[in-house]
C-alpha cells in the first residue's frame, strides 16, 4: 500500500519542491522546476520509479517530526534499540543550482543509518548511468545530472541503479548528504557548498524565520496561519512570482478513480484569493510579484485568456499520460500537463479584474498598459458574457450557464467601473454599467430557485454548488440578504461528515455536471468558504466549529491537500494545495475579531427586490 497522502511533508527552495514521507523516503522531486519531469516518482508508483530513503537500518521508528518553528526545515527524530538520531531535511533557497540536504545528528547511543538513492529521470521511467566522479557520485540521463556528495564513502550497487551510503552515527556527531541537480552538458561538476552544511542550515533557518516574522495576523490561530503562509511561499516560483496550485500531479480525488490532475501550474481562479491572502498578511512584495506574473501571463488577445498557465507564463501545457506509472494506490491514469488550457471559462475574466482592483485599492500602481488590458477584457465580455462555459470547476462535460460564471462576469464589470472611477477613465462606463445591471438581474431571475430558496449551480438546474457561498464575499449581494442566508442554509445539503463537497453526485456515483464516474472527497477550500459564510451571516459559533474541523485534519506538520474523505478519515488530492491554505488564512482573518479589515472588495449593496443599487459606483 502507498504511503498515506497526509504522511508527507514538504521541502522547497522557491523554485521546486520535494515530498518526504514519515519513513524517511523522498518519494517526489521534480528538477529543476516545479513543472519539470520528476526524477523521484515513487509517489505515483514504487521505489523502482525513484526514491531516496534515509533511515536507521536496525529497526526503530520515527517518533516525532516537525518543522523548526517558522521554517520549512523538517526535523525527524528516530529512536532505535541502540540509540537516537535526528534527521534534518531542507532545500536551501535557490541561489544557483537546486539542492536537497539531509543531515543526520547523533542524539544518544549510536545508530547505523543507511541512505538508498534510486534516481529515475523522465517521470520515473529512465534508469540513469551512475558512476563515481572523484569525491562524489553522479547519475546522468539525457539533459539531467544528479550529483550526490556524502560524509563518508558511497557504493553504487551494480545493476540496480541504486547509490548506497551507510554510517554509524554516535551521539554528538553530524553527517550530511547533499543532492545537487545540474544540466548534464556542463563540462565540470557543480561546485561543492562554499560553506559548511551547518552554516547552510543556519542560513536557511534564518531566511524562513525572517520571512515568517512579517506575518501581520495576531489572532488565536497564528501558528496555523503562519504555517499556511510558509506553504504558499514555498509554492511560489521566485523568478516570476507565480504561485502554483500544488507541487504534485495525479494524487486522486477518489482512490482508484480517474480524477487525477496535474496541479503544478497556476490557475487564474486562485488569483484574487492568493493576492488578498498575501496583502492582508503583510507580504506586499510577494503580492506585487504575483500580480506582475498575472499581467504578463494574460497579455494578448482576450479571446485567448486561459484558465491555467505555467510558472513562466507559458500557455502550452499539453496533457499526456504515463502508463509506466501504476498510479497512487492504483489510481490511473497518471497525467502530466493540463488540457484545461483549451477550456472556455467566463469566471477568469472576473478573477483577473478583481485581482487588478484589489491591487489598485491596496496602493499598488497600475501602469497605463494595464488599463488597456482592462478595456480589452471588458470589450470581450460585453460580446460573450451570455454564452455558456465550463465553469469554475473546469468540467469536462457540456458547457452550461453556470451561476458562478455569471456572477464573476458581474464582478468583472463592477471592478472595471470602480477602477475607471478611481483612475478617472470613464469612457466606457455606460456600457459596463448596463452590462453589470443586466447580469445581476439575470442571475437573480435564472439562477435562483424560489421553491428551495437558494442559488443553484446553473440555470434551470436543481443542483447546488459550493461556489454560491462566494456571492456575498464578491459583493454581489449583502451578507444580510435573505437570498444569501437561504443559500448558506441550502449548502448544508452538500455536507459530508461536517465538510462540504463542491457539488453532489447522483445515485450511481456519477457527477451530473461533468459526467465523470466515481465519488470524490469533500473540498477543503469549500469547507472553509462555508465557515466564512456562517460567520458573515451571524453564526459565529458554528463558523468556528466548521473552521476548526478543517484545522483538525491537517497532517502532523500542518499540511492540507485538496480534499478530505470523512468516511476513510484521510486526505485526498494533490498536496499541499495552495487553494486550501489560502482559504485557511482568509477564514482565520474573517473569524478573528481583531484582524485587519477584509481586503476583498465588498462592493455596493443591492436591494433584495429589484436589483437596483443602493450606493453609487
Amino acid at each position: 500500500m502507498s504511503t498515506l497522502i497526509e504522511d508527507y511533508a514538504l521541502l522547497g527552495d522557491l523554485e521546486t519542491a520535494a515530498l518526504v514521507a514519515k519513513d524517511g523516503s523522498v518519494d517526489w522531486l521534480c528538477l529543476p522546476r516545479f513543472d519539470s519531469p520528476a526524477c523521484l516518482a515513487a509517489l505515483l508508483g514504487t521505489e523502482a520509479n525513484g526514491s531516496w530513503r534515509l533511515a536507521p537500518v536496525n529497526g526503530g521508528h520515527c517518533t516525532r517530526r516537525a518543522y523548526r518553528p517558522g521554517t520549512l526545515v523538517l526535523e525527524s527524530l528516530w529512536k532505535t534499540p541502540t540509540g537516537t538520531v535526528r534527521v534534518s531535511d531542507f532545500m536551501p533557497p535557490r541561489t544557483q543550482l537546486p539542492s536537497l540536504v539531509r543531515v543526520v545528528e547523533g542524539i544518544s547511543g549510536e545508530v547505523t543509518v543507511r541512505s538508498a538513492l534510486r534516481p529515475r529521470f523522465h517521470q520515473g521511467r529512465v534508469v540513469p548511468w551512475i558512476r563515481e566522479a572523484g569525491a562524489r557520485t553522479v547519475a546522468v540521463a539525457g539533459p539531467d545530472a544528479l550529483w550526490l556528495g556524502a560524509d563518508g564513502p558511497v557504493r553504487v550497487v551494480s545493476g540496480t541503479g541504486t547509490v548506497d551510503w551507510e554510517a554509524v552515527v554516535p551521539a554528538g556527531q553530524r553527517l550530511a548528504l547533499t543532492l545537487v541537480w545540474a544540466p548534464s552538458h556542463r563540462p565540470d561538476p557543480p561546485a561543492p557548498l562554499s560553506v559548511p552544511v551547518e552554516t547552510v542550515l543556519k542560513e536557511t533557518v534564518g531566511y524562513w524565520r525572517r520571512w515568517a516574522a512579517r506575518c501581520r495576523y495576531e489572532g488565536p490561530w497564528r501558528d496555523a496561519v503562519v504555517r499556511s503562509l510558509i506553504i504558499l511561499k514555498a509554492l511560489t516560483y521566485a523568478p516570476t512570482g507565480a504561485v502554483i496550485a500544488a507541487p504534485t500531479t495525479s494524487l486522486p480525488g477518489h482512490i482508484g478513480g480517474e480524477r487525477n490532475w496535474d496541479h503544478r501550474f497556476c490557475w487564474l481562479r486562485d488569483s484574487t484569493l492568493t493576492l488578498s491572502c498575501l496583502l492582508r498578511s503583510g507580504y506586499r512584495a510577494e503580492a506585487t510579484a504575483w500580480l506582475d506574473w498575472l499581467v504578463r501571463a494574460v497579455a494578448g488577445d482576450p479571446a485567448g485568456l486561459q484558465t491555467v498557465y505555467g510558472v513562466r507564463g507559458q500557455r502550452l501545457l499539453p496533457e499526456t499520460e504515463a502508463p509506466w506509472l501504476a498510479g497512487y494506490e492504483g489510481s490511473r491514469p497518471v497525467r502530466f500537463g493540463s488540457s484545461a488550457t483549451d477550456q472556455f471559462q467566463l469566471d477568469v475574466y472576473g478573477e483577473v479584474l478583481d485581482t487588478l482592483w484589489l491591487s489598485l485599492r491596496a496602493g499598488i500602481p497600475m501602469p497605463g498598459h494595464v488599463w488597456e488590458l482592462v478595456e480589452e477584457l471588458m470589450g470581450f465580455l460585453l460580446r460573450h458574457w451570455r454564452e455558456p462555459d465550463q465553469g469554475l470547476w473546469q468540467v469536462r462535460g457540456p458547457r452550461r450557464q453556470f451561476v458562478h460564471s455569471k456572477v464573476m462576469a458581474w464582478v468583472a464589470a463592477d471592478r472595471a467601473l470602480r477602477m475607471g472611477e478611481l483612475l478617472g477613465r470613464n469612457g466606457s462606463s455606460a456600457e459596463w454599467r448596463t452590462m453589470r445591471d443586466e447580469v445581476h438581474r439575470q442571475v437573480c431571475r435564472e439562477g435562483w430557485d424560489p421553491a428551495r430558496q437558494t442559488f443553484v449551480q446553473y440555470y434551470g438546474s436543481p443542483a447546488l454548488d459550493a461556489s454560491a457561498l462566494l456571492i456575498p464575499r464578491l459583493g454581489f449581494l449583502p451578507d444580510d440578504d435573505e437570498r444569501v442566508r437561504g443559500t448558506v442554509r441550502a449548502v448544508r445539503g452538500l455536507g459530508h461528515g461536517g465538510f462540504v463537497r463542491r457539488y453532489a453526485t447522483n445515485g450511481s456515483g456519477v457527477h451530473d455536471v461533468d459526467g465523470m464516474p466515481g465519488p470524490e472527497g469533500a473540498f477543503l477550500a469549500c469547507s472553509l468558504w462555508y465557515a466564512h459564510a456562517l460567520a458573515a451571516t451571524g453564526r459565529s459559533r458554528q463558523a468556528q466549529e466548521a473552521f476548526e474541523r478543517v484545522l483538525a485534519v491537517r497532517n502532523d506538520v500542518g499540511l492540507l491537500s485538496e480534499q478530505w474523505d470523512p468516511d476513510a478519515g484521510r486526505q485526498l488530492g494533490n498536496t499541499p494545495q495552495a487553494f486550501s491554505h489560502a482559504a485557511l488564512v482568509e477564514t482565520a482573518f474573517a473569524l478573528s475579531p481583531t484582524a485587519p479589515q477584509q481586503l476583498s472588495p465588498t462592493a455596493h449593496r443591492y436591494s433584495s427586490g429589484s436589483g437596483r443599487r443602493s450606493e453609487p459606483a
